[in-house]
């Protein structure tokens, strides 16, 4: 059954594109336009999915952004200043990822301060770290065959907007056929009764927060396929759609309930308003105002209707 939330934003979204294609006199629809859209759309998915596991338990990342930058430089330092190849620094930078997204994860359990401060610790620490790999400096000209794979296509579609999806059906299937899916949001919607049933809450928030750090590598790999070069200031703008895209999708703050589709078409629907702002010349400090407005607007609704239905769900 097709929920309320995702079939409205698919409406909006189809109706936002159409109306953005008409606005473009329908230069939004040439190969090359719609290729980099595709192309630039996949790193928002990911991001919004690596916020998403967290929220499943009622938890933040605010680290997610700058983690993808830094997994992103350091992937490119491997490459140029260390000189190991390719396949060992997309490795690295998943690892890398993981590693921290754990890290976050058992802070959260040993010092019992919410994820929203231990993240925002993280956030501050990779910040520093990531300007002290290569300065302000770029890191470019690095594997010649991770630069075409990010511009590679298959049939029209950008591989990197299919490695999204991909990474999308893979989260979707987690959380609706595996038992540590089911006990992510079990976790979040109800941790006392999720105690009871014999469920550790505790692994779940360290789980929830490694697949957050892990998402963020993936997000990495596709900066550096996709972009072709990185710098310190990758994922400084990352923050908000990270929030945008799982908050607008339905998901729900207090953890329990996910939706992997709501979050890809909210991404979807972000990655328009960012090509609305570009073709208009748009001030981008009033897209992040009306971004952050929906936001809030869909925050305050979920609440609404929290209320209406008696409670959470």
């Amino acid at each position: 059954m097709i929920r309320t939330n995702e079939f409205t934003l698919a409406v909006i979204a189809a109706l936002g594109f159409a109306a953005l294609a008409v606005a473009t006199d329908f230069n939004l629809l040439t190969a090359g336009t719609l290729d980099a859209f595709l192309r630039f759309l996949a790193l928002p998915i990911v991001i919004g999915l690596a916020q998403m596991v967290v929220l499943a338990v009622g938890q933040m990342n605010l680290s997610v952004g700058v983690l993808t930058g830094f997994c992103a430089v350091a992937s490119g330092w491997l490459m140029i200043d260390a000189g190991l190849p390719a396949p060992v620094a997309v490795l690295a930078a998943l690892a890398l990822g993981a590693v921290v997204g754990l890290v976050n994860g058992l802070l959260v359990i040993f010092t019992r301060i919410n994820g929203f401060i231990v993240t925002l610790a993280t956030m501050t620490i990779l910040e520093g770290l990531r300007y002290g790999v290569n300065g302000t400096g770029t890191y470019q000209g690095y594997s010649p065959g991770l630069r075409e794979f990010g511009q590679a296509s298959l049939a029209g579609v950008p591989v990197v907007f299919l490695l999204a999806v991909a990474i999308a059906v893979g989260v979707a299937l987690f959380f609706r056929r595996t038992v540590p899916g089911r006990h992510l949001l079990a976790s979040g919607g109800n941790p006392f009764a999720a105690r009871l049933s014999g469920i550790s809450n505790d692994r779940a928030l360290v789980l929830a927060h490694t697949l957050s750090g892990l998402l963020a590598g993936f997000a990495a790999v596709i900066v550096v396929a996709a972009f072709g070069s990185v710098n310190a200031s990758i994922g400084d703008d990352l923050l908000l759609p990270s929030f945008a895209a799982p908050i607008i999708g339905g998901v729900a703050l207090a953890g329990g309930m996910i939706s992997v589709t709501g979050t890809v078409l909210a991404a979807f629907l972000v990655r328009l308003v960012d090509v609305s702002q570009s073709q208009f010349d748009i001030n981008r400090r009033w897209v992040d105002l009306i971004i952050g407005a929906v936001v809030l607007g869909a925050v305050l609704l979920g609440q609404f209707r929290d209320k209406l239905s008696g409670g959470p769900r």
